[in-house]
């Protein structure tokens, strides 16, 4: 057995025996740890939880200033993104004046979500939007925004508030990749929302692929990529069903082989292993 670092009998790992690695978007938001009141990047586990228990390795990407070399520098580590919930896109971005429900813009947040998502869709990188993330795709390619859907429906289904989640069934169009994803489901009933905001005008390129019964959006898909998917809803807080993030790691795994251009180092111990 090749010898390792870690110890004698220890197994060197090839690249196709690790797992994909797997950007995910954090919050930039003033938090609480033990003496501690700052400004920091979040992110709750259960979005990296689900990364890892789907076969991928998670890191965390934290706002910060960005351009397009910046963010390919830093698509270059990854084999596929996941752009998370969090707070509302800014307005501005789809041309409108800020609703009185709407939160307080995070520019920082959305100029660095922007650039990854533009920089990931030139170069195909797999990609999953999760609720501000399906928004901000949508936001990013030209598309707008309902507000506050209250407004809308005339309650507070998709919002219930003090971080409790709602439950909706959703329709999944037939033909899509996220059918497939679901191995051909086209009802998905109780699926968990939190969001106030939703798609409106749907950009160009996007395809919307589930929708509730009341027609509000609930995924859009890229269709000129392998894979560029972003749902409205929150499947990270359905641990027991991966099929989203285990499709992602998937294509993740297929882009990693299938992407000449990147150099990875060499496994670890595979020096120690042909010396």
């Amino acid at each position: 057995m090749p010898s390792s670092p870690t110890g004698s009998g220890c197994a060197v790992l090839s690249d196709s025996d690790i797992g994909p690695v797997i950007g995910l978007t954090t919050y930039l938001e003033q938090a609480q740890t033990g003496v501690w009141d700052v400004p920091a990047a979040i992110l709750p586990r259960v979005y990296f939880d689900a990364i890892t228990n789907a076969g991928g390795i998670a890191v965390l990407l934290p706002p910060q200033p960005v351009n397009a070399a910046i963010a390919n520098r830093v698509l270059d580590g990854l084999d596929a993104l996941v752009v998370t919930g969090g707070k509302d896109v800014d307005p501005a971005r789809y041309g409108q004046a800020r609703h009185p429900h709407t939160d307080e813009p995070r520019p920082d947040r959305d100029a660095w979500e922007n650039i990854l998502l533009h920089e990931a869709i030139a170069r195909e990188l797999p990609f999953l939007g999760i609720c501000r993330g399906a928004q901000m795709l949508n936001v990013a390619l030209g598309g707008s925004l309902h507000q506050h859907l209250p407004d809308l429906v005339g309650d507070t289904t998709y919002q219930a508030g003090n971080g409790v989640f709602n439950v909706v069934d959703v329709a999944v169009e037939t033909d899509s990749t996220l059918s497939a994803l679901l191995g051909g489901q086209t009802l998905l009933p109780a699926v968990p929302v939190y969001h106030h905001q939703s798609i409106d005008r749907v950009a160009a390129g996007l395809r919307v692929t589930a929708r509730t019964d009341a027609g509000i959006v609930q995924a859009v898909e890229l269709t000129a990529v392998p894979f560029g998917v972003a749902v409205q809803w929150h499947p990270e807080q359905s641990p027991g069903d991966l099929r989203l993030f285990t499709g992602l790691v998937s294509a993740a795994r297929d882009y990693r082989v299938a992407d000449p251009h990147r150099t990875r180092p060499a496994p670890h111990g595979a020096a120690e292993a042909t010396a």
